[in-house]
């Protein structure tokens, strides 16, 4: 059990890590905004308090330390991704990793935010009510490829 915690975690911080560091080179090359975990935050919060769905989450009451709770969520998601991978795959992949089973998992934590995360904080389904959901999509899918890439690299490390 505690081989199956660190090894969830470690692989969990690096592609999470490997999604912030995309986010960074993305600002840097192309002047795209960096993630507002401080609404991701907020939104997780007002789960807490029994309220899933907003129409506009920058218009819900904030909250103390939303910045912080974002962050820790952002982390712990991928922590728990990183978990149902290590369970997933087995003992087989956790001491000989490959790409595909990383990149699956990637592919399809996607839908969480799709019909979760952002219908949750007011942007819709898969970013349906933002002028332009395409853009969005396509930049989710490429976060998730390298969460992936990540994930696989951060096995490889500790295999």
């Amino acid at each position: 059990m505690i081989d199956f915690l660190w090894r969830s975690l470690v692989i969990g911080i690096g592609g999470t890590a490997a999604m912030d560091v995309w986010a960074l080179i993305l600002k840097a090359a192309f002047g795209l905004a960096l993630p507002n975990w401080g609404m991701v935050g907020r939104w997780f919060a007002h789960v807490g308090k029994g309220t899933i769905f907003h129409d506009d989450i920058g218009k819900a009451s904030p909250v103390d330390n939303e910045v912080l709770l974002g962050w820790f969520f952002h982390y712990a998601t991928g922590i728990f991704y990183a978990g149902i991978l290590v369970w997933l795959a087995g003992p087989g992949w956790v001491q000989n990793p490959t790409f595909l089973p990383a990149l699956v998992l990637g592919l399809v934590t996607v839908g969480a935010g799709w019909f979760i995360l952002q219908p949750g904080m007011g942007a819709g389904w898969a970013a349906s009510k933002k002028p332009n959901p395409w853009k969005i999509r396509a930049l989710n899918i490429a976060a998730h490829v390298i969460f992936a890439a990540g994930l696989y690299g951060a096995a490889r490390l500790i295999a």
